[in-house]
């Protein structure tokens, strides 16, 4: 087995770069240092954490050019979307940096016998395992919030990445954070396996399917080790009748070409009412033959490539699939012949229960369009998976749709007449397959930190 890997650029399908794997010893031995590192820094204040994570936004912004450069040479992302997760992730830091203490300050309550003080103190080393379709953004998520609250981190990324993963190490040395607070590892999966057995390792986090997602959770349990997944998900976008179509066709194509259409919160499922469905259909169709698929450096180009040959052929197999259980494509759904691994926006109609178009995930440009007779027929359908990630609604009555959202909606995230990915001061995480914990918001901070009660006896 070869201990080198070969990123390619999914563009052009020329070699990128090559990296030597870390032999298991040398990740263990990045691990010790994690843990030496871990022994000082969770003594450190949070205005010196904030300093710090204030500088990395700094060099984020100032490095944006070559940050962007190489997600699209490493994934295909294209140059606009890298230019917006490079501002989303000097935002995140900020945003960390200004209200992490706040979030982790102690609280004060008294009991019968005296007073106690709740306390939010770190918890060591935490493994972070990350995926490829958002490179930067992923890393910076889950590393800041452990950081700012006391915490080290080690992060295996996807391999098509590994560019990327030695710039953001890179990053964190130059904004002043000590040897071993944050370290990229250039390991496989099952050198992440091994690394969560060892006993300095107090959490993971991971970011992926949901298949893998639970082998690790299962392995972490097993050592009663914390873990946080963000799996995935199969997003149901509903458009009800009073919906406005123009508004909900603009936001609907955006959330799901969004990122080449390799988004876990992407919409996914277009749930449609009958009596609106033709005037929908004919739109989305208009709408989706307007984008441009090509060469993801161009200023207008809305798609690029798919981010490896492998996730191509395994989206191209799920369309077939579904085609030959009875759904119908009247847009796409062939392996162009050129240069790149590219996919073309594709729809898929009639789709049923029992296809993979509407059972799993499709993670690229295909949407799957499902006429419904109403709207409790709309929600039905919309729960009917086994994912819980996001999802959206689309009505006039904002005020029915807030209902819907909240208590009707099996996910952990609904948009009402619009598409938004991530933000800083908001919780993003799921239910059901799609994992559990939380990113963002002052929720992130507290997954991984030890919540310890300290009680005080009254003086008698």
């Amino acid at each position: 087995m070869s201990n080198t890997v070969t990123t390619i650029n999914p563009a052009t399908e020329q070699p990128v770069n090559e990296y030597t794997l870390m032999s298991l010893d040398e990740a263990q031995k990045s691990v010790d240092l994690a843990n030496d590192c871990y022994s000082f820094w969770k003594k450190t204040t949070f205005t010196q954490r904030a300093q710090k994570l204030n500088r990395l936004a700094d060099l984020i912004e100032q490095n944006k050019s070559k940050l962007v450069s190489l997600m699209t040479e490493e994934m295909g992302k294209v140059t606009e979307q890298g230019e917006q997760e490079v501002s989303l992730c000097a935002e995140i830091c900020r945003y960390t940096a200004e209200h992490g203490e706040k979030e982790l300050q102690d609280e004060h309550r008294v009991f019968e016998q005296g007073h106690a003080i709740i306390t939010y103190q770190p918890i060591g080393v935490i493994l972070g395992i990350q995926p490829w379709n958002f490179p930067l953004y992923q890393v910076i998520r889950y590393s800041v919030s452990n950081v700012m609250a006391g915490n080290t981190t080690v992060m295996k990324h996807a391999s098509n990445v590994f560019g990327m993963a030695k710039l953001i190490e890179e990053l964190y040395l130059e904004a002043g954070f000590p040897k071993g607070c944050y370290q990229s590892l250039l390991i496989d999966g099952e050198a992440a396996s091994e690394l969560i057995k060892n006993p300095y390792i107090r959490g993971v986090t991971f970011t992926g399917s949901d298949k893998v997602g639970k082998q690790v959770a299962k392995q972490a349990a097993e050592l009663s080790k914390k873990t946080v997944l963000e799996l995935g998900s199969n997003d149901a976008f509903v458009v009800l009748a009073d919906a406005d179509i123009n508004k909900a066709v603009s936001a609907c194509i955006q959330g799901r070409i969004v990122n080449n259409g390799e988004t876990c919160v992407a919409a996914k499922r277009f749930i449609i009412v009958d009596e609106i469905y033709d005037q929908f259909r004919e739109a989305f169709v208009a709408g989706f033959k307007q984008l441009k698929v090509g060469d993801p450096t161009a200023a207008d180009t809305d798609l690029g490539p798919m981010a490896r040959k492998d996730l191509r052929d395994e989206l191209h197999q799920q369309v077939e699939a579904s085609v030959k259980a009875g759904a119908t494509c009247p847009l796409g759904g062939e392996i162009p012949k050129q240069q790149g691994f590219y996919y073309p926006v594709t729809i898929l109609e009639d789709v049923k229960p029992g296809m993979p178009a509407y059972d799993d995930e499709l993670f690229g440009p295909v949407a799957s369009l499902i006429r419904v007779q109403d709207e409790a027929e709309a929600m039905m359908v919309a729960n009917d998976s086994r994912y819980g990630l996001g999802g959206g609604i689309f009505s006039e009555d904002t005020q029915r749709a807030t209902e819907l959202a909240i208590k009707e909606f099996d996910t952990g995230m609904v948009n009402i007449n619009g598409y938004s990915l991530a933000q800083p001061n908001l919780p993003f995480g799921g239910v059901k397959d799609s994992g559990y914990g939380r990113e963002h918001g002052g929720f992130g901070i507290k997954e991984f930190v030890n919540v310890k009660t300290v009680m005080v006896a009254s003086a008698e």
